[in-house]
């Protein structure tokens, strides 16, 4: 075997580290989650920040906190989900060793002066708490708490950990903040620990289950919102395939009859409907670069989104970054969707910018997410929290754009213009464009595109609010049978939806029906963006600067990424359903 030049050697090298990078690896430090007696067990302290702001987070040691005396240990290298999420993992500098208890004893001591009292005073005033981790499981404590006339400042200053191991692994861990001590200036604080090991009966395998809140996931209306999207849907496709059937079949009867007419008849016979615009239905969408670049970057986030749910159900993506190292992970691979798709209807619609084409669907959703990241990350920086992207996270993400999507979507490019770039469509295009109708304003594109995400919204929207609020709030999101099932029925409902569109704008001898296919199912977007406005005056108690971009920045990155994917998906099943009836029908 030939070894590779030194430039692509180099390139498929940084590409593999990168790939490798994403993946959620085992920890330096926790091992196997496996401990001998007397082992050292690391309590990690991650960041600080207000209750009602998840997402304004800084590190823990930012308030002035003190270290124990411990010193052994460095900080772990985090996985790239884990930095793009602002983990921020320090070792806390207590002696922890595995089924060995700790009496109460001190650690260290803060000596209070003005400047460190003001900063604990406003950090209780927020309300803020800080988070730990034990052998990857996350532990929860609050920094202090006021006095009912909000004169007086208290900080818990005992830290009382009980462990639970079964044989040798760690299935639990809870925290007990005591010891309030007032905060007065110039004068010393003494901070202090214990730990307490007890044998429990949990299965490492279901140490997670009391994170946890199947009260809340599975709760009536959950299912009651399934079953109703379910109802949906069976009645949608009925009423889709009911109207289209009879309508399509005196559509065919009709036109069979004006076949069997003499020019004469024909000519004094009152035509109307789809078949008149047979010679523009496939005639190219306006714009088709950046059409044909959006239906592949909707593909993609398609494929990512099954892909990352099927994964989610069978491993348990419950720790911080694993989630968001799964789903760099999923789109980098899946790069060759979007090249496929896209460069195949690029390549049919006569385009010849094919590597411009390549350039704009690969960077189409990284750039907008990107750009928003950078964006917020400059309010990061500012406000010196944890959620500033370190420059070297920064690179990394660059590279794996360059050095494995690129290339990549490069394949699927090549592969999508060689097997299904040639237009195979059932009509001949016209030379010269038929004039278009006037028509009645319900009728329009533009009234077409604003209705048509009003059912597919309906059909997710209670599901919106499951995943807002683990995302925003301190919920971990763990039903994604759910998650597959709303999916599913989303596709279905975004199909029928726009086929009735297009049938109805192609009787009307409208052929501009690419784009309002695509932007009619795409309009989900912008419901799912009005919804989350109702959701962050009514549902949160979220304030200030950092949060709130954060919070909307992300969730127009979410949304677009949605319209996208839905726009993408309604375009495929309404061509699909186009090719089929002018198959059907004979034209002269």
């Amino acid at each position: 075997m030939r070894p590779l030049p030194g430039a692509l050697g180099v390139a498929a090298a940084a590409a593999l580290w990168l790939l490798l990078l994403l993946l959620p690896r085992t920890r330096a430090d926790e091992h196997e989650h496996t401990y001998q007696d007397k082992e050292e067990v690391v309590l990690w302290m991650n960041t600080v920040g207000p209750y009602h702001n998840r997402q304004e987070t800084y590190k823990y040691f930012s308030l002035p906190f003190c270290v124990g005396s411990k010193k052994s240990i460095s900080h772990y290298h985090e996985t790239l989900g884990e930095a793009l999420q602002g983990v921020e993992l320090e070792f806390s500098g207590l002696d922890i060793k595995f089924k060995d208890d700790v009496m109460p004893a001190t650690y260290c001591e803060i000596d209070l002066d003005k400047e460190k009292r003001d900063a604990f005073v406003y950090a209780i005033k927020n309300h803020y708490w800080y988070q730990m981790y034990i052998d990857d499981l996350p532990i929860w404590g609050i920094v202090g708490e006021a006095d009912e006339n909000g004169e007086d400042y208290y900080l818990w200053t005992y830290k009382k950990l009980e462990i639970g191991f079964n044989g040798n692994r760690i299935v639990d861990v809870n925290l007990t903040s005591e010891g309030k001590v007032k905060l007065v200036p110039n004068t010393k604080i003494q901070m202090s620990y214990s730990v307490k090991w007890k044998k429990s009966d949990v299965k490492f395998e279901d140490r997670f289950d009391k994170y946890l809140d199947p009260s809340f996931f599975q709760h009536r209306i959950h299912w009651f919102s399934i079953f109703n999207s379910f109802m949906m849907v069976i009645f949608l496709v009925g009423l889709v395939s009911m109207i289209l059937m009879r309508t399509l079949r005196k559509d065919y009867a009709r036109y069979s009859k004006e076949e069997e007419m003499d020019d004469m008849d024909r000519d004094l016979g009152d035509e109307y409907g789809w078949k008149q615009v047979h010679g523009d239905v496939f005639r190219p969408s306006s714009h088709p670069l950046i059409f044909s670049s959006l239906i592949g970057s909707g593909c993609q986030i398609f494929a990512v989104s099954l892909i990352v749910i099927i994964v989610a159900m069978i491993e348990d993506l419950y720790t911080e970054g694993s989630m968001l190292s799964t789903a760099i992970f999923v789109y980098a691979a899946t790069s060759p969707v979007n090249g496929y798709f896209g460069g195949s209807l690029y390549a049919r619609q006569g385009g010849r910018r094919w590597i411009k084409q390549m350039f704009i669907g690969a960077f189409l959703i990284p750039a907008m997410v990107c750009g928003t990241a950078f964006f917020i990350n400059f309010i990061a920086i500012y406000y010196h929290a944890s959620r500033a992207i370190p420059f070297g996270t920064m690179v990394a993400v660059c590279c794996i754009c360059f050095f494995v999507i690129l290339p990549l979507n490069l394949v699927g490019t090549i592969l999508g213009r060689n097997l299904s770039g040639q237009p195979n469509f059932p009509c001949r295009v016209n030379a010269v464009p038929r004039p278009i109708p006037e028509k009645k304003w319900f009728m329009e594109p533009a009234v077409i595109v604003c209705l048509g995400g009003i059912l597919p919204f309906g059909s997710i929207f209670i599901e919106m609010y499951f995943i807002f609020t683990s995302f925003w709030a301190y919920k971990i999101y763990y039903v994604y049978g759910f998650m597959m099932l709303v999916l599913v029925i989303l596709c279905i409902v975004t199909v029928c939806v726009t086929i009735v569109c297009t049938y109805f704008l192609l009787n009307a001898e409208d052929y501009r029906w690419q784009w309002t296919s695509f932007l009619s199912a795409a309009s989900t977007a912008i419901y799912v963006y009005m919804y989350s406005f109702y959701y962050y005056f009514f549902k949160t108690k979220m304030y200030g600067l950092f949060q709130t971009s954060f919070y909307f920045g992300y969730m127009a990155v979410f949304s677009t990424a949605l319209g996208i994917m839905c726009g993408a998906i309604g375009y495929m099943g309404t061509s699909a359903f186009v090719r089929k009836i002018y198959t059907n029908v004979k034209i002269d």
